[in-house]
């Protein structure tokens, strides 16, 4: 961590970068003499987390060998710091797009999507979350190959500085990045402790993007290529539409994991002529589960299978008391939506199992 103390401004910032992403943050200190030094991080959290917290801590940094002194009430450090010329600089935005958003729909695109991004580095692009911002409206996306989760935000309030962005925005559709989800973590974070009401910058140019917020700074590089059109896999119609009591498919879904998780997660729905679906899961060799939920549906009788994990993490960040299951065929995508809200759209691909 580079550690720089300013005693005209009695503050010291402490920043951290390894290359995809730098986070700097500063606060309020006694600075007796200026300067910097970049100190192990790891050890450094580990002795300060140890030290009472209601004990000063003094640091002392020796010019000539960059012996560093931690000191308390209790005790001391002595750590071997490393010149600061040698801490490679924040890659910070010169010019490009700047853009102040609503904190708390960020923080809601974020928690919708974020979840269904592909933890695997081979498909790059798909490791992070997609924004389009437009003057009034800001789309987000996250897709791993296998499920899709999109929310739209159409709001007045979503850009505070709507007609700057519409100045610039005159000649294009609308501005996408593609920002790492291990990015948008510590971004969520950042957004979590602004002072109220207090929006957060975002400034983006050449594959970098900046977000400031209270004395917070974080900056990361961009997924660059072209994000797929997943607005073309959701289909435009459904033959098929379930309601299920959220909370009580959440808990059978739970239920039903236990043993589904045995093998190879699969749970099947058979929803037939009467008023419940049945919920099941079968592992060869050591056991199956099944349960009636309740359900109103419109369309014909259907068996269709899914991966467990897959519904229940799009089920946990709906809020919705009731929530809709559309589909059309076993073996063609289906989409989890809230009744009463249509902004957000769930699709996962449905397993093919062997009857």
């Amino acid at each position: 961590i580079l550690f720089t103390a300013d005693e005209v401004t009695n503050k010291i910032s402490l920043t951290g970068f390894d290359l995809n992403l730098g986070i700097q943050t500063s606060f309020d200190a006694n600075v007796q003499k200026s300067g910097a030094i970049t100190i192990p991080s790891k050890i450094l959290s580990e002795i300060v987390s140890k030290f009472p917290t209601e004990s000063p801590i003094t640091l002392k940094v020796d010019d000539n060998s960059e012996n560093i002194l931690l000191k308390s009430d209790r005790g001391s450090f002595n750590l071997k710091g490393i010149e600061a010329d040698d801490y490679p600089s924040l890659p910070f935005v010169e010019s490009g797009t700047s853009l102040d958003i609503n904190p708390s729909i960020f923080l809601n695109a974020l928690k919708l999507t974020a979840f269904s991004s592909s933890n695997d580095d081979s498909k790059q692009l798909l490791t992070g979350v997609n924004f389009k911002f437009k003057s009034n409206s800001l789309e987000s996306a996250a897709t791993d190959g296998h499920r899709l989760a999109v929310v739209l935000n159409s709001d007045d309030k979503v850009l505070t500085n709507s007609d700057e962005f519409q100045d610039f925005n005159d000649n294009k559709d609308d501005f996408s990045v593609t920002i790492p989800t291990k990015s948008l973590r510590e971004i969520e974070k950042l957004v979590n402790i602004r002072t109220e009401n207090e929006s957060i910058k975002l400034f983006y140019d050449k594959g970098q993007v900046v977000f400031i917020s209270s004395n917070q700074i974080i900056t990361t590089r961009t997924l660059e290529g072209s994000y797929p059109n997943y607005r073309q896999l959701i289909p435009d119609t459904f033959s098929k539409f379930f309601k299920f009591e959220r909370n009580s498919l959440i808990n059978s879904l739970e239920r039903i994991a236990v043993l589904a998780d045995q093998q190879s997660s699969v749970v099947k729905i058979s929803i037939s002529d009467d008023k419940f679906a049945s919920i099941s899961a079968d592992a060869q060799d050591i056991g199956n589960a099944n349960e009636l939920l309740p359900v109103v549906f419109d369309g014909d009788h259907i068996d269709i299978a899914f991966n467990v994990r897959y519904l229940l993490e799009g089920l946990k960040v709906i809020t919705s008391d009731n929530v809709l299951l559309k589909c059309n065929l076993p073996t063609t995508p289906a989409v989890l939506v809230p009744d009463d809200n249509s902004s957000f759209t769930y699709l996962v691909m449905p397993v093919q199992v062997r009857k």
